[in-house]
């Protein structure tokens, strides 16, 4: 992702009018389709990248077509490469360290959070879950030095608590092993 593209993702209680918002919100702009999906509860999202004028438009017309059953949205201009890596699963584990979690009560919200955490300390993403079999929730865990960990897990927190959808964190100094293993 180049300095100037965003994301920009939209969430609904409806699928029927998801899948619609989510037609609207390509059709809108120039965007790059990254997720079209349910999540848990009957939630359906769509997840989009390019430019921040572009994810801004099309954000706005999906909001526009979801009336009445639109749950929650962002747009993150610049958003930090470790996000969507998260989002999608593809991290590496790096050696064992202390463990982070941030749990939302939106899909969006786990991302602003996400993404507020690893620009403010030096940490690893390890997944970013937009609620897939956890109830529409979703969550971040961050992996690194217990200090980075701390203030990565406060940033995070701070932006969801900022939109009154912060549920709870952790931070876990030294993680057994085997479930420092199955974090992925």
């Amino acid at each position: 992702m180049s300095v100037e593209e965003a994301i920009g993702l939209v969430e609904f209680s409806s699928v029927a009018r998801g899948i619609e918002a989510v037609d609207a919100m390509v059709k809108e702009a120039e965007v790059r389709l990254l997720a079209s999906r349910t999540s848990c509860s009957g939630k359906y999202i769509g997840l989009v990248a390019g430019a921040v004028a572009a994810v801004k438009s099309a954000v706005e017309a999906a909001k526009e077509m979801g009336r009445g059953h639109y749950v929650d949205d962002l747009v993150i201009p610049n958003v930090h490469e470790q996000v969507l890596a998260a989002a999608a699963g593809t991290v590496v584990l790096p050696e064992k360290a202390a463990l982070g979690v941030i749990e939302t009560f939106s899909l969006a919200s786990s991302l602003l959070a996400a993404d507020a955490a690893v620009k403010a300390a030096p940490v690893t993403l390890v997944e970013v879950r937009l609620g897939t079999g956890i109830g529409g929730k979703g969550f971040a865990t961050m992996v690194g030095e217990t200090a980075a960990v701390a203030a990565a897990v406060a940033s995070g927190a701070a932006e969801a608590a900022k939109r009154g959808l912060l549920v709870a964190t952790a931070v876990i100094p030294a993680p057994y092993q085997e479930l420092f293993d199955k974090l992925i």
